[in-house]
């Protein structure tokens, strides 16, 4: 295949963390002196892995070999594929490693509830149809073959993230927060190394117009805001005021027991729901079984 007919998505380099001018520069020269040893990884004609030496490869005129990986059936599955080779790589920064980790606990979640909603579909179309025979509806089967694998890890607890990641809980916990809260200034810092994990996890918690404004001031500023921050935390709490006394507790406002009765149904309906929903995956693990 020729480089003009190779396509490069943004979505699948964007998981790919840029080389330092050090890294790159030693990739090159190996590439110059040796060749490209290790064949580029395609689905048709979709780079899936070796965007680097693709790029050097172009840049000097130089062959390289592909391969096709025809086990993808789909984005997804790619998706998966480059998580899992850039988890294992060293390479990769903890902040990226902990977000390709993220990335996979959601489209885990989403193929889980994909299959979910296609073995109860299943199950109530044949549930007026006659019996079979063995042990798994046939119908449920065929919509679990017409639906994509769901992979074995789960990965639904920040423990199972963290060994994944290969990060401890805590750097998960950081990477959550920066992820859902920090701004754009903020996260690129970190993605470049001039602002650490704790830092940024702290920085993440000021109103975004905040950390915009330190960020301005360059990495020192975010690196003071998140000390600031931290001297802020430690500054003992102000003496709570003293107790009302006896004759106060009047004007007190109490939950009435109406609103009481409400919030047990509220709770009782939500308990309900999670009960449903892990008794349907639990089965769904029992068909795949």
């Amino acid at each position: 295949m020729s480089p003009e007919d190779i396509v490069v998505l943004p979505e699948l380099k964007a998981y790919i963390d840029p080389l330092t001018p050090d890294e790159y520069e030693s990739l090159e020269r190996s590439i110059l002196d040796e060749g490209c040893r290790d064949a580029l990884v395609l689905w048709g004609n979709i780079l899936v892995d070796g965007h680097n030496r693709f790029g050097i490869c172009q840049k000097h005129g130089l062959p390289f070999k592909t391969i096709q990986n025809e086990r993808f059936q789909n984005m997804e599955d790619i998706h998966l594929w480059m998580i899992d080779q850039h988890l294992g790589r060293r390479s990769v920064s903890d902040y990226q490693r902990g977000v390709l980790a993220l990335r996979k606990r959601e489209i885990i979640a989403e193929r889980r509830a994909q299959a979910a909603a296609a073995v109860q579909a299943a199950k109530a179309e044949s549930s007026s149809e006659a019996p079979w025979e063995g042990d798994t509806d046939p119908a449920v089967a065929q919509a679990l073959a017409n639906t994509p694998k769901v992979p074995d890890e789960a990965l639904d607890t920040r423990e199972a993230l963290a060994r994944a990641a290969r990060l401890s809980a805590g750097q998960v916990k950081m990477i959550e927060t920066i992820q859902q809260k920090a701004a754009p200034e903020v996260v690129a810092a970190v993605k470049a190394g001039e602002l650490s994990l704790n830092a940024a996890a702290v920085v993440a918690t000021l109103p975004v117009e905040e950390q915009q404004a330190m960020a301005a001031e360059g990495a020192d500023g975010l690196k003071q805001a998140a000390k600031r921050v931290r001297e802020a935390k430690k500054k003992p709490k102000a003496d709570k005021p003293a107790a009302a006394d006896e004759g106060s507790l009047d004007t007190a406002p109490l939950a009435s027991a109406e609103a009481l009765h409400a919030r047990v149904t509220e709770l009782e309906a939500e308990n309900e729901r999670l009960r449903l929903q892990v008794k349907t995956l639990q089965e769904l693990l029992a068909e795949q079984a």
